[in-house]
């Protein structure tokens, strides 16, 4: 499981922490779902952050696959909500789409545009690493977006409830 923590800084987001929640170490799935609850705890309690984004669960092949991706997710949503700390959930295609522009961006492309926004100069070998960072910056920029924050349903919407925010 990848994580990212960032800052917002005079309104630009600062890289604060990257980094795997690894549970190969482990035998069983359920040794496996309880690292990643601790684990969850302890960064959500050094980090102390104010909100916490998660990818949503995804449909995939493996039914198998998805049962256990979907408990994982489910104790890192808990941990952080025993915290007290609001929870968001973004589907891979948003985020994907936040970062590259497109919702069938690969790992890769997604790690590349982190590392270009970030300055990064070496990638973690896990790109589950940035994964959780995108997940992180989604957040943000879906907590900037004038439609959400406004409340309206669509641009034209927006544009019926704010005319004098139109430029013509």
């Amino acid at each position: 499981m990848g994580y990212g923590v960032v800052e917002v800084v005079q309104g630009k987001l600062k890289l604060i922490s990257m980094g795997v929640v690894k549970t190969s170490e482990f035998n069983t799935h359920y040794d496996k779902i309880h690292h990643i609850f601790q684990r969850t705890l302890s960064l959500v309690k050094q980090y102390n952050p104010d909100e916490v984004a998660l990818e949503a669960p995804f449909f995939g092949k493996n039914v198998q696959s998805m049962l256990k991706l979907g408990r994982a997710q489910g104790v890192a949503m808990v941990a952080a909500l025993s915290l007290e700390k609001q929870v968001f959930e973004y589907a891979p295609l948003k985020i994907k789409q936040a970062i590259t522009g497109s919702g069938s961006a690969s790992k890769e492309q997604v790690a590349y545009f982190l590392k270009s926004m970030f300055k990064i100069e070496i990638l973690p070998k896990e790109l589950d690493a940035t994964d959780g960072l995108a997940a992180a910056v989604c957040h943000h920029l879906q907590e900037r977006n004038p439609l959400k924050r406004s409340g309206a349903s669509s641009w034209s919407d927006f544009i019926k409830k704010n005319p004098n925010k139109v430029v013509k």
